[in-house]
């Protein structure tokens, strides 16, 4: 399913909801940006239409080979959060909107990087209930789960279908921690937060951040239907139970800078590290994942300058 899909250039609309030069600063020091809406109502809805299909059984095509930890809600699973890996890959709908330019270019901006790929994306339904501690995603950053990863300025764009605050357990960020030194870390974190001990992960955050001589600032981020909440790869997020009376859905859109690149990481065991791209992207020309694929890691802003 190769594609060369060019952006387009930005309209004049779109260069105006680019972030300010504040904004960039203010992205740059608290690790979170919460963009103008890039996303109109009619989209947002459409995004939504499209999830209920996907969750019906519809496919435009699916994965050629099942990655190793593949995340991937399926109906016999139940009414339980639901992620669901490569929904860029799979949904053509889906797809066409979030390579709305503007997405790539605005997270280019607050990056500082001339080029935006795509990394990953997960579709997420988050039911309205709070008896099943699932529901809970406890304190994590990204960057861990990427260690085959050259960046360290790789970042997310959540996008919830729907006006998202703090009852339907939106995204909730660590002030500032993605500018913290870590106290050191073992093969435990590039597991998957759902993989480990919620307390275990709850202790990290607290010990990094005395490490720090820092406060644990928890920011809630109330997003408004059609804007887009984007962190830094190494800023710590979570999120609480969904109390509202609907379910809360939205895409974890993650994205590379130019700079990025396959590399090698190791275990204590001598093992290397597998991220589900490595067995879908091609190969360069030593052999080693490329992250430039353009069929799952396509461009999806250039700075045309």
């Amino acid at each position: 399913m190769t594609r060369n899909d060019t952006p387009r250039p930005l309209t004049a609309a779109e260069e105006a909801l680019l972030p300010t030069d504040d904004e960039v600063q203010f992205y740059q020091e608290h690790g979170w940006y919460l963009s103008k809406k890039l996303l109109t109502d009619e989209e947002v809805d459409t995004l939504n239409a499209a999830a209920d299909r996907f969750y019906g059984g519809h496919r435009d095509r699916t994965l050629p080979k099942r990655p190793p930890r593949l995340a991937y809600w399926e109906p016999e699973k139940g009414d339980v959060h639901r992620h669901n890996d490569y929904i860029f890959y799979e949904d053509d709908t889906i797809r066409s909107i979030l390579s709305k330019p503007v997405i790539a270019a605005v997270a280019a901006r607050i990056a500082e990087t001339s080029q935006i790929r795509l990394w990953n994306s997960t579709l997420i339904h988050k039911p309205q209930r709070a008896d099943d501690e699932r529901n809970i995603v406890p304190w994590h950053f990204d960057r861990h789960y990427w260690q085959t990863c050259s960046s360290d300025e790789m970042l997310t764009a959540f996008i919830p279908f729907h006006d998202c605050g703090e009852e339907m357990g939106t995204i909730t960020m660590i002030d500032g921690s993605h500018r913290w030194k870590e106290t050191g870390g073992d093969d435990n974190t590039s597991r998957h937060f759902a993989e480990r001990d919620r307390s275990e992960l709850e202790d990290m955050l607290a010990e990094n951040a005395a490490f720090n001589n820092s406060e644990v600032v928890k920011v809630p981020v109330n997003i408004p239907k059609g804007h887009i909440s984007f962190h830094h790869c190494r800023t710590y997020h979570g999120s609480g139970y969904n109390v509202s009376d609907r379910p809360r859905r939205a895409i974890s859109l993650h994205l590379q800078d130019r700079t990025n690149q396959w590399r090698p990481y190791e275990l204590s065991s001598g093992d290397l590290v597998v991220y589900n791209n490595d067995v879908l992207v091609r190969t360069d020309a030593h052999g080693n994942p490329d992250y430039t694929d353009p069929d799952f890691c396509p461009v999806l802003w250039e700075d045309p300058r």
